[in-house]
């Protein structure tokens, strides 16, 4: 199935090495096992990188593992989290089996510059991470399931959290694919709470799955879930006991994007990922720094806690203010979907006018887009960094330049 592109909305419906005591700290016996073989320079606490990859990328955007390559992203990256795993019938799934595992790759598409043979075992986007993984021995993959489309499936797969465990550990360590994962990362777009569809499977639902997964993976392999910004009193993260599901993770990525967007068509226009709240800003809890503290305030300790940028932007039309906070007709074209594009597009298409919280907005003609810079980027890892975070995550890598212009600005 080839899913379009759609960047995980942390908002969307709401609108209408330290040391291994740390990294672990409240994992079950043994998963102190997993942390320590973290433990390099590469991977070390407020070090981690982790871009998510897609697995449709192969289709009309022609983004393929060796992009990765040969953009220097690779050699930036500590962990790939590779988008996504379907849930369906209280189970993990696969997404695209052609473009994972089928798909004949040419010599010039290859990460090492050799084609697919007809009879070879394993092809596709797994054989060309396996391939990835031997350039960079230290490079770690996590099969993420769920996003925006695919969360519906969470709820019944909630019902019975051992029996789903058991199937997203036969998928991810299915013997076809062998050395490709390290782990798994869980996106459900939202526990208890509305997203593409709505939830009702309970508080301690989040709980209960995320246990059922670290109990059957083990401290062996990672586990880990994109989780959301909604930092506003009784909102999607009150929806869930994350703070008790904490013990159970490696780390949590919130979404900390898509805060503001064009499906309020005509506006006030805001920047979609600001760390900081700012005079005039439509909503004052919708920012980085205001999820960070609320998730911290719950006392998820912040190694626990990554960084989440986007690399893409979000905009609108018929905009005659350039400052935010001005009015719209609706979402700005972008190349695959109205009101988002890439920054490797935006850079040139529509280049940034100025900041405000931390991130970037750009006027041009009738349209008003916020994005990220290396500029901005480096702003929000000297936040990272002050308030000690695990890392930085980001969604996703062929938003980036040829030759890997923001992931720089991260490392």
């Amino acid at each position: 199935m080839h899913i379009p592109h759609r960047p995980r909305a942390s908002f969307r419906a709401l609108v209408s090495a330290a040391c291994c005591a740390v990294l672990c700290a409240g994992l079950p016996a043994g998963a102190g096992t997993a942390a320590a073989a973290e433990q390099s320079s590469r991977q070390a606490a407020g070090a981690k990188v982790v871009g998510y990859f897609t697995e449709w990328g192969t289709y009309d955007r022609k983004y393929y593992v060796k992009n990765v390559e040969t953009s220097g992203s690779a050699a930036r990256l500590t962990h790939i989290n590779y988008a996504f795993g379907n849930v369906t019938g209280g189970k993990c799934d696969m997404g695209d089996s052609y473009a994972a595992t089928d798909r004949a790759y040419t010599a010039a598409e290859s990460v090492d510059g050799v084609a697919d043979t007809w009879d070879q075992p394993l092809r596709g986007n797994f054989n060309q991470l396996l391939k990835l993984k031997k350039k960079h021995p230290g490079l770690k993959v996590l099969w993420s399931f769920g996003g925006w489309t695919w969360s519906g499936g969470f709820g019944e797969a909630a019902k019975n959290p051992a029996a789903f465990a058991q199937s997203c550990y036969d998928l991810v360590k299915n013997s076809k694919w062998a050395g490709v994962f390290d782990g798994i990362d869980i996106d459900w777009e939202y526990p208890n709470a509305c997203g593409n569809s709505c939830d009702t499977s309970g508080r301690e639902a989040f709980k209960n799955l995320m246990g059922a997964l670290r109990s059957k993976f083990g401290g062996g392999s990672l586990v880990t879930a994109a989780i959301t910004a909604d930092a506003t009193s009784g909102g999607r993260i009150d929806a869930a006991d994350y703070a008790g599901a904490a013990q159970y993770v490696n780390w949590y990525n919130p979404m900390t994007y898509d805060y503001f967007g064009a499906w309020d068509a005509t506006g006030p226009t805001a920047p979609h990922s600001p760390l900081n709240s700012y005079s005039g800003i439509p909503r004052a809890d919708f920012s980085t720094s205001a999820t960070i503290a609320k998730l911290r305030g719950l006392g998820i300790p912040a190694a626990k806690l990554l960084l989440g940028i986007g690399f893409y932007g979000r905009g609108w039309t018929g905009v005659t203010q350039a400052a935010p906070g001005g009015s719209a007709t609706g979402p700005a074209a972008g190349t695959y979907e109205q009101g988002i594009d890439d920054y490797k597009v935006l850079k040139s298409k529509c280049p940034a006018t100025g900041t405000v919280g931390g991130t970037a907005y750009a006027k041009c003609g009738r349209d008003w887009w916020s994005y990220d810079t290396p500029s901005t980027i480096g702003t929000k890892m000297t936040y990272k960094n002050q308030q000690g975070l695990g890392g930085t995550f980001f969604w996703e890598l062929s938003g980036d330049t040829a030759n890997g212009e923001l992931i720089k600005s991260i490392n």
